[in-house]
């Protein structure tokens, strides 16, 4: 037995144990801080099978924003927690519920063992369809080129989202500043952070887009990364979110998948097919795309975090 294979078993243990964890946890604030930990062991999953690109995006997104989400959500429940909790389900409940799981783990592991040896796989294809898009990374290739529709909607549908969101804010708080994010104006360890930190975080979150052509990264990473970086100075006190209200902040929420969509029409002149590069352009095209993109999304990632506009009790105008 390697040493490689004792790894790889203890993290899939934690991984089961840390799942049961979350599942069984008695309050909200547990699970969503359980599920944070079992995201980052998923990261590492990931990273063990080599698909790095994966893991990155499980941390960023899977984890970090989603998480924050999560954790928000237990916060507002909280109060509600002791006399709101419905009972414990009954004995006979968990034998049915644990049966149906080892049902469903079974069910999975057949499939996984019935796979032709080798499985089945494209990886040849796009290998040798890799060249024209000019990008060493297959995965954005991929996405970029072999599957730029499905990226174009999954852009486009966190538009529709950040609206479903500003549309849940009162008739006397439309056209304000977000206000879920507890806002800590004291200075301290987390002021310090705030200061200190976005720089870096920002040099790291541009690194991400720009070797994701060649290297695992992309838009989708360096955005998460970005949108945290600025979630951090907001949640510290040192900037408000913007007004929803403003010309400028609507601009840049569209502004990456316009790009995106932009090119897309251009391609059906130029390389007579929509989103589709002419040739030579290919690499130039997608790490534009991908630059307005991070944009966009890190953005409309920050902006749902921020939660709905409120009323803005700071105004002077506003009162009590």
């Amino acid at each position: 037995m390697t040493s490689a294979l004792v790894v790889d078993g203890l993290l899939a243990l934690l991984v089961l144990g840390l799942a049961l964890r979350v599942t069984f946890a008695r309050t909200d604030y547990g699970s969503a801080v359980g599920f944070m930990g079992y995201g980052l062991l998923l990261a590492l999953v990931w990273v063990r099978l080599a698909a790095v690109d994966v893991a990155l995006t499980e941390a960023a997104v899977g984890t970090g924003l989603t998480g924050f989400l999560l954790l928000g959500a237990a916060a507002r429940l909280a109060p509600g927690e002791s006399f709101d909790a419905p009972g414990a389900p009954g004995f006979g409940s968990r034998i049915l519920v644990g049966l149906l799981c080892g049902v469903v783990a079974a069910g999975l592991g057949a499939v996984v063992l019935s796979l032709p040896d080798p499985a089945p796989t494209l990886a040849p294809l796009v290998a040798e369809n890799l060249p024209p898009t000019e990008v060493a990374n297959p995965i954005t290739g991929v996405l970029m080129a072999h599957r730029a529709v499905d990226t174009l909607l999954e852009t486009v549908v966190l538009i529709p989202a950040l609206i479903g969101i500003w549309s849940l804010a009162s008739d006397s708080g439309w056209g304000g500043r977000p206000g879920s994010l507890p806002l800590l104006r004291s200075s301290g360890p987390l002021t310090l952070l705030a200061q200190v930190l976005p720089p870096f975080g920002i040099l790291v979150g541009i690194h991400l887009v720009w070797v994701g052509a060649d290297e695992p990264g992309g838009k989708f990473q360096g955005a998460a990364v970005l949108a945290a970086m600025w979630v951090l100075v907001l949640v510290a006190g040192l900037r408000r979110p913007p007004a929803v209200i403003g010309q400028r902040l609507r601009l840049l929420v569209v502004l990456g998948p316009l790009v995106f969509l932009g090119i897309g029409i251009a391609g059906i002149w130029l390389a007579r097919a929509f989103l589709a590069y002419p040739e030579g352009w290919a690499k130039p095209l997608i790490l534009t795309i991908e630059a307005a993109l991070t944009l966009s999304l890190a953005l409309v990632l920050g902006m749902i975090l921020a939660g709905p506009p409120a009323v803005d009790r700071s105004d002077p105008k506003v009162g009590p």
